[in-house]
């Protein structure tokens, strides 16, 4: 099995793909390098302009002035950094889709992870809705508000089926009608209007998606289908991760193979820093929905990995390749993203592969679980100041990025879609346009350390008393808590470290009561057994439980 603990698994270029022709490059010969030449700074009417000046290797032309060497760096600029798309937009021209956020297949959460005996609170942007199963097992989903006084129906309970408020007791059934008030007399009738608003769910492929318009009729046309994960002997590792930044900050992160030999260097074997290098982009599709196209290095032959963005926030990376058996094979990593707030979202990861290497079936899923977790919280310092950067500065990410042909076509790409749908959105940061949010972005960040932790735990600081605090800072809430393989083994772990507690002071004091010297060695070497049992234990809770920490930030 391919690690799940990278976001592009897809960075090795030893196994080519057989490409459809017209995928392509128009060239597939590389251009000759440049070499770059001291940077020179230059004084613009009180503005300074730094700029790293390119070379071909073909011209022997010396530039008669530095004026003259100025202009020529700044035609060189449209050779390393990503330009126009398309005449409209060298003209200036803004096209504009028809696209409307709510008329949408958002994905909610993993199926296997649904509580079956409690309803579950979460958002979209910023419409909060309660998910549960009713007697029958069926998901359903209403508006996270109760009628009477608005209190959060996730809150409630479940009794036989209904979803209970557990303000005053008011019941509710799937298709959203209140059967039950007990604070209403005998000879009375529930009023028409004691109802919550619903919204349409559907499973598809292990995943739980919401209509999240109460306008019009679920379109099942948009609703995503994945042909990779249906195909026979295809196994994937599937997890769900809260995360401290915007949803367009993370869709960025996740569509830059670039930056992960540099930021998630030796978390795997395949990513070493010492294997940066420029990447090749070839863009095949541009719609209303999405764009699709090639990537991989910049010396690979061909482009071996497919990547695809569909609205509204649905990343795939794909790879074909043949097997030593001469069978075709199948990869993919995929990347369901929602809105949650702002600065926050959430993210369905899943990894999979119709030829998987055995030893994965011997890994526990707990553990590729926390080495992502691990992967997130690497990325995390840089993305949440990114969110803050944004926020502050209140432009387009035209006016921000150096985005670089060479590493950050697909980030153009987005930031430009975001220009077309941008104002059919709640709010949006686009590559020309932005529409800036109601309220300003809510980043939370982790304890800066021991002292620090045990006060955000205390309930009078919103915490829970215990030694994690509900903030997306800690591993705990960004992920455990919504996955029920790591939160049954923290369970399985916390009672370990209890039992073997118990038995360690039990055999220790055997030790002290017993004589015979062989009887005092055996219940000793047992005591010792078990203590390092309760170390492991502690060790593997503290894992699930760890607050991030920007280790390299001085205040």
């Amino acid at each position: 099995m391919a690690s799940p603990i990278l976001k592009f698994p897809f960075l090795s270029h030893t196994t080519s793909l057989s490409k459809p022709r017209a995928f392509y490059p128009l060239s597939l010969t590389p251009k000759p390098r440049k070499t770059l030449r001291p940077i020179h700074v230059k004084q613009q009417q009180g503005s300074i302009k730094c700029q790293a000046v390119t070379d071909l290797t073909s011209s022997n032309t010396v530039p008669s002035s530095i004026e003259d060497q100025s202009k020529e760096e700044d035609n060189d600029d449209h050779l390393v950094l990503v330009g126009p798309s398309s005449e409209e937009e060298r003209r200036g021209e803004r096209e504009v889709a028809d696209y409307d956020w709510t008329e949408e297949w958002y994905p909610l959460y993993l199926t296997k992870d649904v509580p079956d005996d409690a309803p579950l609170g979460l958002t979209v942007f910023d419409k909060q809705v309660v998910l549960y199963k009713d007697g029958q097992g069926e998901l359903r989903c209403f508006e996270d508000r109760c009628p009477h006084r608005l209190a959060k129906l996730s809150e409630g309970q479940l009794i036989d089926g209904r979803l209970e408020c557990l303000y005053h007791g008011w019941q509710f059934e799937g298709e959203g009608n209140c059967v039950k008030i007990p604070q209403l007399p005998a000879n009375a009738k529930i009023p028409q209007s004691a109802c919550v608003k619903t919204y349409e769910v559907r499973e598809s492929q292990g995943v739980v998606w919401v209509w999240m318009s109460l306008k019009s009729q679920p379109n099942i046309n948009k609703l995503p289908w994945f042909e990779n994960f249906a195909r026979p002997g295809f196994k994937d590792s599937s997890a769900v991760h809260e995360l401290p930044y915007d949803h367009s900050i993370l869709l960025e992160n996740l569509m830059d193979p670039a930056h992960i030999p540099i930021s998630h260097d030796r978390t795997d074997l395949s990513a070493k820093r010492e294997n940066a290098q420029p990447l090749r982009f070839e863009v095949t599709e541009r719609t209303d929905r999405g764009f699709a196209g090639w990537w991989g290095g910049g010396d690979a032959q061909t482009l071996p990995n497919f990547l695809r963005f569909e609205a509204p926030c649905v990343l795939s990376n794909n790879r074909e390749f043949i097997d030593g058996k001469g069978v075709k094979q199948y990869f993919s990593g995929l990347f369901l993203c929602r809105p949650t707030g702002q600065g926050k979202s959430m993210l369905i990861v899943r990894f999979g592969g119709t030829a998987m290497p055995q030893i994965a079936n011997w890994i526990p899923e707990w553990f590729f679980h926390q080495r992502g977790c691990t992967v997130f919280e690497q990325d995390m310092g840089f993305l949440s100041s990114q969110n803050e950067v944004l926020m502050k500065e209140k432009v387009p990410t035209k006016k921000l990025y150096l985005n670089l042909r060479s590493s950050d076509t697909w980030v153009a790409e987005y930031r430009k879609w975001m220009d077309k749908t941008g104002h059919g959105m709640p709010y949006h940061f686009g590559h020309n346009t932005i529409s800036l949010p109601e309220l300003p972005a809510v980043v939370e960040h982790a304890p800066a350390g021991l002292v620090a932790g045990v006060s955000a735990s205390f309930p009078a600081k919103g915490g829970t008393g215990r030694m994690h605090a509900p903030n997306l800072g800690n591993r705990y809430f960004r992920h455990v808590i919504h996955c029920k393989g790591c939160s049954g083994a923290l369970k399985a772990f916390n009672t370990w470290k209890k039992a073997l507690s118990a038995i360690s002071l039990a055999l220790t004091a055997l030790a002290i009561l017993v004589s015979g010297r062989q009887w005092k060695a055996a219940l000793l070497v047992s005591t010792s057994l078990c203590l390092a049992g309760v170390y492991a234990c502690s060790t593997l809770i503290q894992m699930s439980t760890t607050n991030f920490i920007r280790t390299h930030r001085r205040f």
